[in-house]
């Protein structure tokens, strides 16, 4: 049985308020098992009987039971102490649970080492790039690739005949980059689509690419690019979106498309995503406890595969090999943070969007495969009949890794800029 959003709402309202009883009553019963029976003073009904001579201290009490009653109250105080640093432990350990490692930094005394061209950020940070194709001064396009989850500025390319082809056709230069957080740019806690967004017109500055530059984003990567047609349209020869991925509570999608699309997804991706937008404090946590199933796209699990993504794997042995290099510095500044930021609450709707090119002097292309699990392709099409500015292309039979194929990340490189699909 599929629950709608509405009714997953609600259990989990039911299932916090049971939360609270029962702690309620384990606190109630922690400290009613800590607090000794009254005693039965001698003498007293239901007491033991004197069976020995006493003597009554000046204030009126029993030499005897006075000290009882001090060993009584001597141990009870002793009991609620203990009870009070056991919670507060548990305080403690919950707290330090849900707090991140702090990151290792590139160049730092305990922080990987840098091994690739960097660039200093407004804020101080540093961001690390690699530079492909053809050189700047003989390119006649110049393109920013942006990588996807859990990936680095390596990953964007496949240099195999078809591409290169391509590239010495086309005469392109490419320059890719880590984002931050990733490889060997630093993490930016105050990350978002407009900070990113941010982040490539400094790059495209920093190189000299001239005032225009295409960009070309991958999944979590393509999602960028919706940021830079907000935030820096004016700086943009073109753009190109491979199976963004989309965020459910966009607000332009109509409810019942967007809650179709979400419980399509495997049972455990809908609590992984809904931490993240709900309750992002929780994210780190819930990716590392043992519990829970985390993220599958963390967890790497092989049911969020197309049919093609399964056979592609092989062909993509190399760049597996390189994720541990996309979480040198940690995966809460990479992986938790993409999820935090993908998800969460945006400063704008994508499907707001106006044409960056109303003149038709370029265009904005979106690619997506029918088939692919990772991101819907139902919700693309709607983007593309919102937003009928978007050169919308669905292949067939493909995955989310079809651009792995050489002759497709081909094509998608010449579309834009020959106008032919």
């Amino acid at each position: 049985m599929k629950w709608s959003k509405q009714q997953m709402k609600g259990m989990l309202w039911l299932l916090k308020k049971v939360a609270v009883v029962l702690f309620l009553g384990l606190v109630a019963w922690a400290y009613q098992a800590t607090q000794p029976p009254p005693w039965k003073t001698s003498g007293s009904p239901g007491g033991p009987p004197i069976t020995a001579s006493r003597i009554k201290p000046r204030d009126g009490s029993l030499s005897l039971a006075h000290t009882v009653t001090g060993e009584a109250v001597n141990f009870s105080g002793m009991l609620k102490e203990v009870t009070v640093i056991l919670f507060l432990g548990l305080a403690v350990w919950a707290y330090q649970a849900t707090q991140p490692p702090p990151p290792k930094i590139c160049g730092t005394l305990d922080g990987p080492p840098i091994t690739a061209p960097r660039m200093k950020l407004r804020d101080g940070r540093h961001l690390s790039y690699k530079e492909h194709g053809v050189s700047k001064e003989t390119a006649k396009a110049k393109i920013i690739l942006v990588h996807g989850f859990a990936s680095t500025k390596h990953d964007m390319m496949s240099m195999t005949e078809p591409v290169l082809d391509v590239v010495e056709e086309l005469r392109l230069y490419f320059v890719s980059f880590d984002r931050p957080g990733y490889g060997e740019s630093d993490p930016d806690p105050r990350r978002t689509p407009k900070s990113l967004a941010l982040d490539i017109e400094e790059l495209a500055d920093h190189l000299g690419l001239g005032y225009k530059f295409y960009v070309v984003g991958f999944s979590m990567g393509g999602q960028v690019v919706w940021g830079c047609l907000k935030y820096i349209p004016h700086r943009l020869s073109g753009a190109t979106l491979i199976a963004p991925v989309v965020n459910y509570w966009w607000p332009g999608f109509p409810a019942n498309l967007s809650a179709e699309a979400y419980y399509r997804q495997i049972r455990q991706d809908h609590w992984a995503l809904y931490v993240a937008h709900h309750t992002p404090w929780l994210t780190y946590w819930w990716n590392t406890q043992k519990w829970f199933p985390a993220s599958a796209a963390i967890s790497m699990k092989p049911d969020i595969l197309s049919r093609q993504d399964l056979e592609i794997l092989p062909m993509m042995a190399e760049k597996r090999s390189n994720r541990p290099q996309a979480t040198l510095q940690g995966v809460f500044e990479s992986l938790h943070r993409d999820l935090m930021i993908g998800f969460g609450k945006w400063e704008f709707d994508p499907m707001d969007l106006e044409n960056p090119f109303p003149n038709n002097e370029s265009s904005v292309h979106l690619w997506q495969g029918d088939e692919d699990i990772m991101v819907p392709s139902s919700l693309q099409r709607y983007i593309a009949q919102r937003l009928p500015w978007i050169n919308y292309h669905e292949v067939p039979g493909a995955g989310h890794l079809f651009t792995a194929i050489p002759q497709n990340f081909g094509q998608i490189l010449k579309v834009p800029l020959l106008g032919r699909d």
